[in-house]
């Protein structure tokens, strides 16, 4: 079984904690593509012609009869950090607050393994740092529009979990991670005084009964063993106390396991809001803002991971995972090649704060875990 050398693993530790400084937003990476291109050359690593700030590695296997793909996502968040740690964001308001950074230095670690132990290396390798995870568009489906799966036979991602005990490893067969697409509803009705209610529409008691309407959608029109989310995270509407305003917006999200049961939801929002906003004498409009399809792992490729985690770390550290409603741009790719989503556990006390928190930090004695289980991949 491969062992990560100790120089691995400090080089793995040098390149996470310099991304991790200097974080940039999505579609904006282009000192963290630099970053990645220089290490690369430095290995002799070809670099495919993909537009930046995406890079795309490519190595030739020994036999070169297979192509399987690896893919670290390299961007950050919106957000200001906070804590202490001597590698803090030194961009204000951007922060690696969910991982990236460590994917990244893991992908850079596995190409540096691959260099020194060609000897070990059968399958050709597509090395795929990816852009603008985090947003729509999304960078996996940009580069699959620029052939970056073109060749591929299959392809496998990792995301160091703080949801996970540290050293274990898991995913699920089939539905693992949800869907996420955006919505815009406008309700457009007549202001006033607000001393004169009735001679107004009034725009925010409707919005009121369709953000109570929204909110029975999965416990009422969804199967109850189908996961589903609708959230309203952002309302706005008016200017002062006494003024009733004439349209009041609301924002928010749609999430399924399935397409079936994330169409049921879209059609019901534009069902009971249309419906309820004309019972009030108002217009209601709803804008979909389509994101990431559910991420469903490869029935066939969840076995093969199953058992190179069982076989490489033992069978106590494979963990069957139960699916989450968050989402994961990777879902791109399997709609296209056969392949699966690994979570790297390293919840303790190092990283003790959710993904998303300002405090947020990954526990690097996970990254060889991580390394290991791509090497294993690319050795398998």
């Amino acid at each position: 079984m491969t062992t990560i050398s100790e120089n691995l693993y400090k080089q793995a530790v040098e390149d996470r904690r310099v991304l991790h400084q200097y974080p940039e937003l999505s579609g904006q990476e282009y000192e963290t593509c630099k970053y990645i291109r220089n290490r690369l050359e430095a290995l002799n690593i070809e670099i495919l012609n993909f537009q930046p700030p995406s890079v795309i590695g490519f190595v030739k296997g020994r036999v070169g009869e297979k192509t399987i793909a690896l893919r670290a996502d390299i961007d950050a968040l919106p957000m200001q950090e906070e804590g202490d740690k001597p590698y803090i964001s030194m961009n204000p308001g951007v922060a690696h607050t969910c991982g990236h950074d460590g994917h990244t230095a893991v992908l850079l670690a596995v190409a540096e393994w691959i260099v020194n132990n060609r000897e070990e290396v059968n399958h050709n390798i597509v090395l795929i740092f990816q852009s603008s995870e985090e947003i729509t568009p999304s960078g996996a489906d940009q580069l699959i529009k620029e052939g970056v799966l073109e060749g591929v036979d299959s392809i496998y991602g990792l995301h160091l979990w703080q949801g996970m005990k540290k050293g274990n490893l898991g995913l699920a067969p089939g539905p693992m991670m949800a869907s996420c697409d955006d919505f815009e509803i406008t309700i457009e009705g007549y202001g006033g005084h607000g001393a004169s209610p009735h001679e107004t529409v009034d725009p925010i008691y409707v919005a009121s009964h369709v953000m109570q309407a929204l909110h029975g959608i999965v416990s009422r029109k969804l199967n109850p063993i189908t996961p589903g989310v609708v959230t309203i995270g952002k309302m706005e509407a008016g200017s002062t106390y006494n003024i009733i305003p004439g349209t009041a917006s609301l924002h928010g999200t749609v999430r399924g396991l399935t397409v079936e049961a994330v169409e049921t939801m879209r059609t019901q929002i534009q069902k009971l809001t249309e419906g309820i906003c004309n019972a009030f004498g108002a217009e209601g409009k709803v804008e979909f803002i389509l994101g990431t399809p559910p991420l469903v792992n490869d029935v066939k490729e969840s076995s093969f991971l199953e058992g190179i985690i069982k076989s490489a770390f033992g069978n106590e550290c494979f963990e069957s995972v139960t699916p989450v409603m968050g989402a994961e741009d990777f879902s791109h790719y399997l709609l296209h090649k056969p392949g699966a989503f690994v979570f790297v556990g390293m919840g303790g006390e190092k990283s003790q704060y959710p993904h998303h928190h300002p405090m947020f930090d990954i526990d690097e004695e996970a990254l060889p875990i991580a390394i290991k289980l791509f090497i294993e991949i690319i050795k398998a």
